[in-house]
């Protein structure tokens, strides 16, 4: 049975350019759809945050508005109750590395998203040299919406970008505008990962978009997390 490592926020909130705390944590759907695909190949999955922390949900994502309707929220909620794993997460820190340079036990890393990645994921050396290691490492690695924040923290032995030169996407500016938070925040996602060398590929707001180069599988925005987990699932044979 391979093992799936799941790497949540531990963020509660996330800090705007004014210096309030607008609430956050992983969006439920970016985590919930992806694990029941992993349980339903016959995959196990094992969560990991930054101190071992409990994840925090952002209850934003569980409102009708966020789901297409009641039916879909519920249908998010009853899977986030099944999701037992997030009651006991190992701390990053203490995720293992084997011989092969890959994250000890685990066959692929995946990183839902939600604004709390860029309030601690994004600065976490513990989180940025287990992205680094699985990219070298060949295993899949799976990063949706505001996850790849964490690929900020992923830096070489001489300092330079780790994803320097990849093909990926993530939450866009344009998507960010139409949340009413990019006047708000003190840095955009798709503005730092530019920043940091990567060929940014961004989709047609809200639709599905998965950017696939090397072992990096990335999704842009929520509806992007099942299509990011079909295609590691793939990857895993």
């Amino acid at each position: 049975m391979s093992q799936i490592l799941f790497v949540l926020t531990g963020a509660r909130h996330w800090t705007l350019a004014d210096g309030t705390e607008h609430p956050t944590g992983f969006w439920a759907d970016e985590a919930v759809a992806p694990y029941e695909m992993f349980k339903t190949a016959g995959h196990q999955v094992v969560v990991a945050t930054p101190g071992g922390v409990v994840p925090g949900v952002d209850e934003a994502s569980l409102s009708a508005d966020a789901n297409g309707g009641q039916e879909g929220a519920d249908r998010v909620a009853a899977g986030l109750e099944s999701f037992t794993e997030l009651g006991q997460p190992l701390s990053i820190e203490d995720v293992r590395i084997d011989s092969g340079g890959g994250p000890a036990g685990f066959d692929a890393v995946f990183y839902p998203g939600g604004h709390g990645p860029m309030e601690d994921l994004a600065t976490d050396s513990d989180s940025g040299t287990l992205l680094v290691r699985t990219l070298a490492s060949g295993r899949p690695l799976g990063v949706v919406c505001h996850g790849p924040a964490a690929l900020l923290a992923a830096h070489t032995q001489e300092g330079a970008s780790a994803v320097y030169g990849y093909r990926l996407t993530g939450f866009t500016n344009a998507e960010e505008e139409q949340t009413g938070l990019a006047n708000k925040a003190k840095w955009l996602l798709q503005d730092r990962l530019v920043e940091a060398g990567v060929h940014f590929e961004a989709g047609e707001p809200w639709a599905p978009n998965v950017v696939v180069d090397r072992n990096l599988v990335t999704g842009q925005n929520p509806a992007s997390a099942g299509p990011v987990a079909a295609e590691i699932i793939k990857m895993l044979g």
